[in-house]
């Protein structure tokens, strides 16, 4: 059943015009890109249709019939889910109970006096699960699956509840390559089976690759519509942005080090993390000055608590860290800047920005007890909106001003703020991690350039990336973290992406096992 929705505008409360008339139609069997970056209003549209969100003009069909949607469940109702970015599991339960969760208030009154049958339920999911090619373990809980996993159990949430169009939110995010292909193989399938995807992304090859057609957004207007088979990268670029994008950018590789002590040191390091268990395992490397150190793997396998005891924020079981020959290993954040150390960090709302706090604030963040900007009687007020001035200026930062909060920036511009906040220090190292997660294309271009220039000012740069095409165009060395170990680390150029999506899944290519240049 093909979906049409027709002028559709949305404002909300506080002012912000996120569509401007939008019309787009979803035809039966069909893969619809949408494509555009942050801010597009691609997610806005989509919570629409799948009535997270009211319109606020604009009308829906949904074959040829006018529909209003109050809520999820009567979307639902009519075939439509949508599986988010952010997935909305219960991680105590199990994968089947998530699945399954809200069938209680369709079985009526009475049928609520009996417990529910979950090994009936089970054969209905397992039968769900072969046929679609979704496999995943019905009873283990979803906070112990991996996030490929869990993206599986929030699809099958959808499809056991009666989807028949099926919106997926930016979904390889948290993917290794090889889950990539298999959820692609799992849109071709189901469109086979008669069902329509909307598949959001910023990611213009991602596009190309899955879409029948591609309709493209820019600040909440449509731009452009073309089939695939019609599309080119940088014509898409060119929609989404206003302006011509290269591609396939490899940035300068760092010269062979010879005789440089490292300004990154790491020996033997195991870290526990929130479980209690064993997050990163003997682990031990080094950066060197003019050199971009990449780190890749998938989430969630002791990245994060390697970055949190390297930046000060976790306490290190045991082994040894020294940032330019400073031992660091019993340090705190406070400590590690001061060794000469900056931090971009993943979750930058967690760690980086404080949306309450105004633009220049959070510019200050880490600075504050600098004779820069501390005086006798407090901070010198008059310096940070200075320096925040110089840095939204530098690294071209969308605010509506200084004194606006944090809030009120776009997720690009937040990283803007972070990226210069942190680059404009005088550091040796810069600890980046996910620096363009979630970035449209001129962003993520333009914070890669800025790490790029940070290696030939001779800093040294650990980056931490799930993106594989990152790791690639930045590296100069690249280690691969799988379950708190590095599986292989060498030279960018002597790694392929193949071998380098292997490695992500646990998989250790033959050619490796042999070639000394890795280890």
């Amino acid at each position: 059943m093909s979906v049409r929705m027709v002028n559709i505008h949305k404002v909300y409360s506080d002012g912000t015009v996120a569509l401007r008339g939008v019309s787009v139609e979803i035809k039966e069997r069909e893969v619809l890109g949408l494509l555009g970056e942050n801010g597009a209003g691609k997610t806005t549209l989509m919570k629409i249709l799948s009535g997270f969100l009211k319109p606020t003009a604009g009308h829906i069909y949904l074959g040829g019939k006018h529909v209003k949607f109050g809520s999820p469940r009567d979307a639902l109702r009519q075939g439509i889910a949508m599986v988010h970015q952010v997935f909305t599991l219960v991680p105590n339960l199990t994968a089947l109970e998530n699945i399954v969760l809200g069938y209680e208030s369709t079985r009526g009154f009475f049928s609520l006096l009996r417990p529910i049958d979950y090994s009936a339920l089970a054969t209905k999911v397992e039968e769900l699960c072969s046929k679609l090619g979704l496999h995943v373990p019905l009873n283990v809980p979803v906070e112990k699956l991996s996030l490929g996993l869990r993206q599986r159990v929030e699809i099958l949430k959808a499809l056991y509840k009666g989807a028949r169009i099926l919106i997926l939110d930016e979904p390889t995010t948290f993917l290794t390559p090889i889950e990539v292909r298999e959820l692609l193989r799992f849109i071709e399938d189901f469109r086979e089976s008669g069902g329509s995807v909307v598949f959001i992304t910023h990611k213009i090859k991602e596009a190309l690759k899955v879409a029948d057609r591609i309709v493209v957004l820019r600040r909440g207007v449509v731009t452009g519509e073309i089939q695939s088979s019609e599309a080119t990268p940088e014509l898409l670029a060119e929609l989404m942005v206003g302006k011509e994008v290269s591609f396939d950018v490899i940035f300068r590789r760092a010269p062979e080090i010879k005789s440089v002590e490292p300004v990154l040191r790491v020996e033997d390091l195991w870290v526990y993390g929130d479980l209690g268990v064993p997050a990163v395992k003997g682990v031990s490397f080094e950066v060197y000055p003019g050199e971009i150190f990449g780190i890749a793997g998938v989430e969630g396998n002791g990245q994060d608590e390697l970055v949190e005891a390297v930046t000060g924020l976790r306490k290190v079981y045991s082994g040894r860290i020294t940032i330019n020959g400073i031992n660091i290993d019993r340090s705190n954040p406070l400590l590690v800047y001061r060794a000469g150390a900056s931090h971009i960090p993943g979750d930058r709302e967690r760690f980086g920005i404080v949306l309450e706090f105004s633009i220049s604030e959070n510019s200050l963040i880490g600075r504050q007890w600098e004779q820069l900007f501390s005086g006798s009687l407090g901070i010198r007020w008059r310096r940070v909106r200075q320096y925040a001035e110089e840095i939204v200026r530098k690294f071209n930062v969308v605010v509506p001003s200084i004194s606006a909060p944090a809030r009120a920036l776009s997720g690009g511009n937040r990283q803007r703020l972070l990226v210069g906040r942190e680059l404009t220090r005088n550091s040796k190292l810069i600890v980046a991690v996910h620096p363009t997660k979630g970035l449209d294309i001129s962003s993520t271009a333009y914070v890669r350039e800025l790490l790029a220039k940070a290696r030939e000012e001779g800093r040294a740069v650990l980056l931490v990336s799930a993106d594989l095409e990152e790791i690639l165009q930045l590296s100069d060395r690249i280690a691969v973290m799988y379950e708190g170990k590095f599986l292989a680390v060498g030279k960018a150029e002597d790694m392929t992406p193949e071998e380098i999506g292997m490695l992500m899944g646990g998989i250790i290519p033959e050619r490796l096992r042999s070639n000394r240049a890795i280890r």
